[in-house]
């Protein structure tokens, strides 16, 4: 097989967020609206959303599933501590949904890993689909 040099277009961004010294992190109170308010930021569409809350001191995980993939969301109050996992395909902006978790949760320090996923080699030689 003969790849071309220029890598083909991405299916998807994968951003992998960790904040630390990060504020709201014992109750999922207004989390429901915070995973849909990212979503829409991002062009988003949200299929469903669950929480669950571990217990007092304990944090929570809230999921967005989204017909463009997901966010989740996971968070340690007795580290200061939250993951973020944001994955989007399509013309969805996984960027902006960052902004709006990022804003809402407002770390003294953050961690962020962005991935370019589904870079799938386009080969030279390959054959259009009949």
């Amino acid at each position: 097989m003969n790849f071309q040099s220029d890598p083909s277009p991405r299916l998807g961004r994968h951003i992998l967020a960790d904040f630390y010294q990060a504020r709201y992190l014992s109750s999922p109170g207004s989390v429901a609206q915070l995973l849909s308010d990212a979503a829409a930021s991002a062009d988003a569409t949200v299929l469903d959303l669950k929480l669950h809350d571990f217990g007092e001191g304990f944090g929570y995980t809230g999921f967005a599933l989204l017909a463009e993939s997901h966010i989740s969301v996971h968070t340690w109050p007795e580290h200061d501590y939250v993951a973020i996992d944001i994955f989007m395909c399509g013309q969805s902006d996984a960027e902006k949904a960052l902004s709006v978790l990022k804003a809402y949760f407002a770390p003294g320090e953050e961690r962020i890993q962005i991935l370019d996923r589904g870079q799938v080699p386009q080969v030279a030689d390959q054959k259009a689909p009949v």
